[in-house]
């Protein structure tokens, strides 16, 4: 008896396990620090209670776009190596129907508490960022064109200025910088780890960047677009942004762009990696530098 007692809650356990990885929390907690970022970067109020809904609405809403990915490319994951142990496309969870209303209700839950604690500007940001990544991104763009990151990459703008407009719904041109800055830096972070398991790409046929144009010239499309990102981050310096900002994105950018430039000049796994990791440290720097200059 105490045998199939330990067994049923070790099985219980681990479905919840399952369960939790579908919402792609690691993803969907960064997006929800660039939301709280967009809010304390931008001048205005709003109340403890309303940060606290819009910073959860944008998590539940990415969780929910991040869970339909899992079950929209369940088929494409099997035949890549990283993503085959995923809970849909090893067998682990039962890949029915049922579950699009799970995520859908989560989506409409995260959409209608935006609209009615913060407003309905921030509500249209959270629903904008689940929507283009679960649709626009995973699919319409992402077995058919090497552009599919560049637009999907909307979908942490989105998040920013959900932040913002629950501070103030008329945006100035901080916020949609900081927009800019986070469309700019999704194409060559994805397209390093992209070049990193391009054979994976290749195996499923999604045509990302290294598999449609070979990795030499993917890694100078990353250094270029690299550079553009850092000029980019730089440009909020000069619309209110202040010297612990320019110090923490000038910093975070040429740490990337080494690492890129590293990536250009030999393609493997390791200095695409490192690419991607150094990615990883100019988006933090830019939002732990603005935070902090925003509360000085």
């Amino acid at each position: 008896m105490n045998t199939v007692c330990v067994t049923t809650e070790r099985s219980a356990a681990g479905m919840a396990r399952e369960v939790l990885s579908l919402f792609k929390l690691r993803i969907g907690f960064l997006i929800m620090i660039t939301a709280v970022v967009g809010y304390v970067a931008t001048p205005g109020h709003a109340s403890v209670f309303q940060v606290l809904v819009m910073a959860l609405a944008t998590l539940v809403a990415s969780a929910a776009a991040g869970a339909f990915n899992h079950y929209h490319e369940y088929r494409s994951d099997r035949l890549m190596a990283r993503t085959r142990t995923r809970p849909f496309a090893s067998g682990s969870l039962p890949h029915h129907p049922a579950w699009l209303l799970l995520f859908a209700g989560m989506l409409l839950a995260a959409v209608a508490a935006a609209w009615q604690v913060v407003n309905p500007q921030s509500a249209i940001f959270v629903f904008l960022g689940a929507f283009f990544y679960a649709v626009i991104y995973t699919v319409w763009l992402k077995h058919r064109s090497w552009t599919n990151i560049i637009i999907g990459g909307l979908a942490g703008s989105f998040a920013v200025l959900a932040g913002a407009a629950a501070a103030d719904p008329q945006l100035g041109p901080l916020p949609w910088l900081f927009a800019l800055v986070l469309f700019l830096w999704t194409p060559p972070h994805f397209w390093s780890l992209a070049i990193a398991n391009s054979e994976d790409y290749a195996a499923a046929g999604i045509p990302m960047l290294p598999v449609v144009f070979g990795p030499q010239r993917a890694a100078s499309i990353v250094f270029a677009s690299t550079v553009a990102l850092v000029v980019a981050s730089l440009l909020p310096a000069a619309f209110g942004a202040g010297p612990v900002y320019l110090v923490g994105a000038a910093a975070g950018g040429a740490w990337f762009i080494l690492k890129s430039w590293h990536l250009k000049q030999v393609q493997n796994r390791k200095t695409a990696i490192a690419s991607f990791l150094a990615s990883l440290v100019q988006l933090n720097a830019v939002l732990v530098a603005a935070c902090v200059d925003a509360m000085l």
